[in-house]
């Protein structure tokens, strides 16, 4: 297990940001604006356990520093739900989207208005004492972090979908006749294998990211910064994964799932499997398109292009989670680790939408086609007259 002294500021950027104790959506907006308002946010973060069991030293100046981390992400937060709500409003009232349209677009509105809720329930975790374990310092619940994580993955995947469903839909219609052989071939059964594969490996890859979340809100990566033995194996010892200190439970009942998701050691190592697991079946997918009869004669093109966009970011991921647990978890490296789980989703759900066979766009196929066999037969009846 290795470690390293850190300076009072690092340790302050790594942990916790908890300087907002109020949850105020409309008011919070702005922040404090003379040295009387900074005074009584200060007050209010002195009265936190961070602050007394953490920060007691802290200065304003060193507390104007993380208030403004957190408050330019609060507002962040709030320009995005705007930014998609307001379109959202004028598209509907105009009636420029459809119904199924409109209904997902106030689905994701919710979405979005419940994942600034989540925010502050998490940050609500780390300003009770009574949350605490007998010994521990503050910190944010860890199942609380990955629901916001989790529900920011949601609100996200979401918009992506639905706006390479409209692409694709648009991108069919413009050639009703090449749209709907693309379709039917995208309906052969011997498809029906790697798109379930590309379905279940999505959800391999938000399950990776969510174990992450629990990673972070655990400080596990700051344990075991050395690939890929964790101490003298690959694994620590099997006292030191299910500790029995993490039942809370007499007859022992909860040993396994709490050290699976309050174990630091235990969250570490689920995470290392389930990366190797995700990069692994990236892989396999991959091989199976290269070597794969059925697969080099019915995949489409721009699917095979799009699995090597995935194993591209695969191989990313890896490279930046490896740095990330090597040099100890700094903090420009765990941002782009985690940004580095969005992209690969997002190329993930890309490949998917490429070969996911969209009913509703079928039918407009269809009916585009027929209107225009309509119009040839018209034609033909009546040919225009020559001058």
């Amino acid at each position: 297990m290795s470690c390293s002294k850190k300076t009072f500021k690092e340790m302050l950027t790594e942990t916790q940001r908890l300087s907002i104790t109020e949850w105020r959506p409309v008011t919070g907006s702005l922040p404090p604006m003379n040295a009387e308002d900074w005074e009584s946010e200060f007050s209010k973060y002195r009265a936190s356990p961070e602050f007394q069991l953490l920060n007691p030293n802290m200065t304003l100046s060193e507390f104007k520093s993380i208030y403004y981390m957190e408050w330019i992400h609060r507002l962040w937060g709030r320009f995005v739900g705007l930014s998609f709500v307001l379109p959202a409003v004028y598209f509907v009232a105009r009636k420029k989207v459809s119904k199924p349209m409109a209904l997902r677009l106030a689905g994701i509105a919710g979405l979005i208005g419940f994942q600034g809720f989540i925010g502050w329930w998490m940050v609500k975790s780390g300003l009770k004492d009574d949350l605490f374990a007998p010994g521990s310092h503050p910190r944010v619940s860890q199942y609380r972090l990955t629901a916001h994580l989790g529900a920011a993955f949601a609100c996200y995947v979401a918009m992506l979908w639905n706006g390479l469903a409209i692409l694709r839909s648009h991108r069919l219609l413009s050639d009703p006749e090449a749209g709907s052989n693309l379709l039917r071939s995208l309906q052969d059964p011997k498809l029906k294998l790697f798109r379930r594969s590309v379905a279940g490996l999505a959800l391999l890859v938000f399950v990776t990211a969510m174990s992450g979340g629990l990673v972070a809100g655990l400080d596990a990566g700051l344990i075991y910064n050395e690939f890929p033995f964790m101490g003298n194996g690959l694994a620590p010892p099997m006292e030191e994964l299910f500790d029995a200190r993490y039942s809370r439970h007499e007859d022992r009942s909860d040993l396994w799932w709490r050290n699976m998701l309050e174990n630091p050691s235990t969250v570490q190592l689920d995470h290392r499997i389930l990366a190797m697991t995700t990069f692994t079946s990236i892989m396999a997918l991959w091989a199976y398109t290269r070597r794969s009869p059925i697969m080099k004669r019915f995949l489409p093109p721009a699917a095979r292009k799009g699995v090597h966009g995935v194993v591209a970011f695969a191989w990313v991921q890896v490279g930046l989670g490896l740095s990330t647990l090597l040099y100890l978890v700094p903090l420009p490296l765990a941002s782009a680790h985690q940004a580095g789980s969005l992209a690969l989703l997002t190329w993930v759900l890309v490949l998917g939408s490429r070969v996911w066979h969209p009913s509703r766009t079928a039918k407009l196929l269809q009916q585009a086609a027929k209107a225009q066999g309509r119009a040839v037969s018209n034609t033909a009846r009546h040919p225009p007259h020559k001058l």
